[in-house]
């Protein structure tokens, strides 16, 4: 059975940081790539940021490259996303998403196959 469940979510400053960390399970998804998206009210589910399962490639949406650092534990089964300088334009439900079964784009929901519940980031001006 696939979980995956984020969590490191909560209020924080604007410049401040936090750490969001999706910990998954279940044989399907050891070997995927993963990614972090987010949700702001009343808008759609976007791309944040990708992760290949061997660790060559990472990817970023460009508002949050510089800021935003995707890793990845593979012994330890999590994939995490630290996040300096936030801005209040970063508040959103964040997701963790494994990309199984689908090769398609990266930056798109319908290419992944499993989502954990997602975790509110909040960030205050």
């Amino acid at each position: 059975q696939v979980q995956l469940v984020e969590s490191g979510g909560g209020l924080v400053q604007s410049g401040g940081s936090l750490r969001l960390s999706c910990a998954y399970s279940g044989q399907t998804v050891t070997r995927a790539p993963m990614a972090w998206f987010r949700q702001a009210p009343g808008k759609e589910r976007e791309f944040v940021a990708w992760h290949s399962w061997r660790g060559e490639k990472v990817d970023y949406t460009d508002s949050v490259k510089g800021r935003f650092t995707i890793s990845r534990d593979n012994a330890k089964n999590t994939v995490n996303l630290e996040m300096n300088s936030l801005k209040p334009e970063d508040t959103a439900v964040y997701y963790c998403a494994a990309q199984v079964y689908n090769s398609a784009s990266i930056y798109f929901p319908n290419s992944y196959d499993y989502w954990g519940q997602g975790t509110q980031v909040t960030v205050s001006s």
